[in-house]
């Protein structure tokens, strides 16, 4: 399941982003740790488009739906058949084209962290490095325990403070990198986006 593979390991960089960026910013002083927490604990809706672009140099695109706390949905543009879906239990990936499946409880998986009641601060993770590139805030970031399973970029602008993407890079030096643009907050999700449709 290739497609599913890369597609987790975007989202796991997504998780990690939450939780990546926030010591090295408070050490900075320029955003202090309580209003990091504010700001994410705040995002109970939310939906984005998001860019993907894969290791083999293919980009995909679509569009994620999140409602805290426990459900959330990445579902690819046409002509793709890929959706990850979150349901408050579980998590379901299935792409109806290749027949890929896999579920996970959803305690298992990345997607615990974005979708959880409340953010708190924690985490085995360290910020090697802490820069602004073309005006974004980048934290690069790995696992104290495992470094060798690789990092992630984490882009997010300032003032106001806000995720704009991340790159995960793997031990052997392969990238996927995940944007996200036209996000809205605040929104009533419906229940049906969150239900697993692949029939299983």
């Amino acid at each position: 399941m290739p497609g599913m593979r890369i597609f987790l390991a975007a989202l796991t960089a997504a998780a990690l982003s939450l939780f990546a960026v926030l010591p090295a910013e408070a050490q900075q002083g320029s955003i202090g740790v309580p209003q990091i927490e504010q700001y994410f604990n705040s995002l109970r809706s939310m939906k984005a488009r998001f860019v993907q672009s894969n290791p083999n140099g293919s980009v995909v695109q679509g569009t994620l739906y999140l409602r805290r706390p426990g459900r959330m949905r990445f579902e690819y543009d046409a002509p793709s058949q890929l959706k990850i879906v979150a349901d408050g239990y579980q998590v379901t990936m299935w792409d109806n084209a290749t027949r890929d499946f896999g579920q996970w409880p959803i305690g298992w998986t990345a997607a615990t962290f974005l979708v959880r009641d409340q953010l708190t601060l924690s985490g085995d993770l360290q910020v090697e490095k802490l820069e602004r590139v073309n005006g974004l805030l980048e934290a690069t970031v790995s696992q104290v325990r495992k470094p060798q399973e690789g990092k992630v970029i984490v882009r997010l602008s300032e003032n106001p403070l806000l995720l704009r993407g991340w790159t995960i890079i793997d031990n052997r030096g392969n990238r996927v990198t995940v944007s996200l643009s036209d996000m809205q907050t605040g929104l009533q999700l419906a229940d049906s986006l969150f239900k697993n449709e692949s029939g299983r």
